[in-house]
């Protein structure tokens, strides 16, 4: 596996629009620390060494890989920061939904309209939200990361105090990863977060829910396009997705008084309880359906939107209810536009 490399089958968008000239990538701050090695001497890092090797993983090699990662300060600046946090619905959207974007997964729906074709069949997903996912994801393979895995996972498992067990344990997984798949450990690059290939799967993710696609032997989320769009498809359908489901409708709240919504995607309400609570919802299907209602702010006036068991399960992928309504839209503007321009 090489996964560095661009993926060829969309080597001419690489080439129309180099990686960056959409989501342009900040420049590092003038003050922030070089990159350095790790103190492996360090006692979290001694403790985590003990746990791997109790997980079955060599400790010389586990070893290696953490002495061959670095420090990388600018990561824990992005990662305290997300856009989710600081965006409102309307810009968020705008960052997704523009016309090279659409455009782009329209182009690659048909160029590999028969492999899409045969991915949906196999795990009832449509081929829309696949695609969305991988262009709200990575702009179709554009954008896939440009840290060191091993870099940004082992800074956030011992720099990064507030979510430390969870990266250590995404840092063991990769570790798994490395060997299980033959992965090069000091060349694999992704997000700031750690997440990899076009579809942005974490190591445990990828290690539970990538799939051979069958193109070439072994699950490989940076190259095979087989093995992204079922690693997808497979992600979501695991999770729970309807085929022909809902995902969103359109809501407005006709009380004075804002409503409280929590803060967390959870289906622990009804159509039914929404409209008693004052949601007008534009929706024709049983009152008892579980759904969520969540923020989704205009420019000029407040907004709402109300999810069903699918919006749920894209928030699997991604825990914010913006990336699941960004992931909804395209995928009903890369359709709109496929369909309406296919015989």
């Amino acid at each position: 596996m090489k996964p560095c490399q661009p993926l060829t089958l969309i080597a001419l968008l690489w080439l129309a629009n180099p990686v960056g000239a959409q989501q342009p990538v900040a420049a590092p701050a003038p003050t922030a620390a070089a990159p350095a090695p790790f103190d492996l001497t360090r006692p979290e890092i001694g403790a985590f060494v003990d746990t791997a090797v109790k997980e079955g993983l060599n400790r010389q090699q586990v070893l290696e890989l953490l002495g061959r990662a670095e420090v990388q300060p600018r990561i824990i600046e992005l990662i305290a920061r997300p856009a989710e946090r600081s965006l409102q619905w309307w810009e968020y959207r705008a960052r997704f939904l523009g016309e090279e974007r659409i455009n782009a997964g329209v182009a690659l729906w048909r160029e590999q309209r028969e492999l899409l074709a045969a991915t949906a069949h196999r795990y009832q997903i449509s081929p829309q939200y696949l695609l969305a996912i991988l262009g709200v994801e990575t702009f179709y393979g554009r954008n896939t990361g440009r840290y060191r895995v091993l870099d940004a996972l082992t800074t956030l498992a011992f720099d990064y105090p507030p979510r430390a067990t969870y990266f250590r344990s995404e840092l063991l997984q990769f570790m798994r990863l490395v060997r299980a798949e033959k992965v090069d450990a000091t060349a694999a690059l992704g997000s700031y977060a750690g997440a990899m290939g076009l579809g942005q799967f974490m190591p445990s993710s990828y290690l539970r829910y990538a799939v051979d696609g069958g193109a070439q032997p072994g699950r490989d989320l940076w190259a095979d396009i087989s093995d992204v769009f079922g690693s997808v498809a497979n992600y979501l359908h695991e999770h729970g997705w309807q085929y022909g489901a809902p995902v969103l409708a359109e809501a407005r709240f006709t009380s004075a008084t804002p409503p409280t919504l929590p803060d967390s995607v959870a289906l622990n309400d009804t159509v039914g309880g929404l409209r008693a609570r004052g949601f007008q919802i534009d929706f024709g299907g049983a009152d008892d359906t579980p759904a969520v209602a969540v923020v989704a702010n205009q420019a000029d006036a407040p907004g709402y939107r109300v999810g069903f068991r699918n919006f749920y399960v894209i928030t699997r992928y991604n825990r914010s209810p913006l990336y699941a309504m960004a992931v909804n839209d395209l995928a009903d503007a890369i359709a709109a536009r496929y369909y309406g321009a296919t015989p």
